[in-house]
């Protein structure tokens, strides 16, 4: 009975040494993962608060190098190469570094990612990219420090950083148009499916590629449907023979496809088809 007594002691005084006191971060982290056109970017940082402090030009003073948060590197991890103020970062994790200024900040991407704040011993031949943006006065506080992205399109973005009353955009450019062109053209070279020949032809139509081409390629899709034809992919190759200049092929489509989604009582639909063949047979 002693020995267990004894067993017993000597594992809770254990615990009771080992145990450490955890607290939440002053400044939390966070990360953002975004696909924009073929392109995954990931952005890691720190995310500190105002706390009732002045910020830029204080805090973070005016003409310094920031780390763009606190604690470890922001880092930012793209998958593809990318284009930022008119020079390519391949494919990789860089850190993010910055300048802020009154009313302009200076932006790099560090190809060093594990220093903890800033280099001691900062690089230029480690900037992969450098670009300015404007700084720009925002009438409300962000107590935290937010970084995002935005005005998302196929081709390309902006990363924003918001905190205090600062926001900044960083432009970028994605390679969508190159990946997309050589996967269509690898399927096509090969056995490209029904599901093939509709993506090829909505790329094209939405891209102001070859629309010529793009109406082969709607119109095989359509014609390799196995089952009941798909009244939103006959309703695309209404538009693309439209487009084209097929006013006729363009309404046989629309009417085609406005029985169909009449039959299955899809209101957005029966309203494009019919404002479609409003406007084209009255040409």
């Amino acid at each position: 009975m002693k020995k267990f007594i004894l067993a017993l002691f000597t594992i809770t005084l254990t615990t009771s040494l080992t145990a450490q006191v955890k607290t939440p971060q002053a400044s939390p982290s966070g990360t953002i993962i975004q696909k924009i056109g073929m392109t995954t970017l990931t952005v890691k940082y720190s995310r500190p608060g105002v706390k009732e402090r002045a910020i830029f030009g204080d805090l973070v003073p005016f003409g310094e190098i920031w780390r763009t948060g606190a604690n470890e590197n922001t880092t930012i991890t793209i998958d593809t190469e990318i284009t930022i103020g008119g020079q390519e970062l391949k494919a990789g994790t860089y850190a993010l570094f910055t300048i802020p200024n009154k009313d302009s900040w200076e932006i790099f991407f560090y190809n060093e990612t594990k220093n903890w704040g800033i280099p001691k011993k900062w690089d230029d031949s480690k900037i992969i990219a450098k670009t300015k943006v404007k700084s720009v006065a925002i009438p409300l506080s962000v107590e935290t420090l937010t970084l995002a992205f935005n005005n998302i399109k196929p081709n390309g973005g902006v990363l924003k950083i918001l905190w205090d009353k600062t926001y900044i955009a960083i432009p970028f450019e994605v390679p969508t148009d190159r990946i997309v062109m050589e996967g269509i053209q690898n399927t096509m070279n090969n056995k490209p499916e029904t599901n093939d020949y509709f993506a090829a032809a909505v790329y094209y139509f939405e891209s102001g590629k070859d629309i010529q081409q793009a109406k082969k390629w709607i119109d095989k899709a359509v014609k390799q449907q196995k089952e009941k034809p798909k009244f939103w992919m006959i309703r695309k190759q209404s538009l693309i023979h439209a487009k084209s200049g097929d006013i006729k092929g363009a309404i046989k489509a629309a009417k085609k496809s406005l029985k169909l989604a009449q039959e299955v009582k899809n209101k957005a639909y029966i309203k494009m088809n019919e404002a479609s063949l409003k406007e084209w047979e009255a040409l």
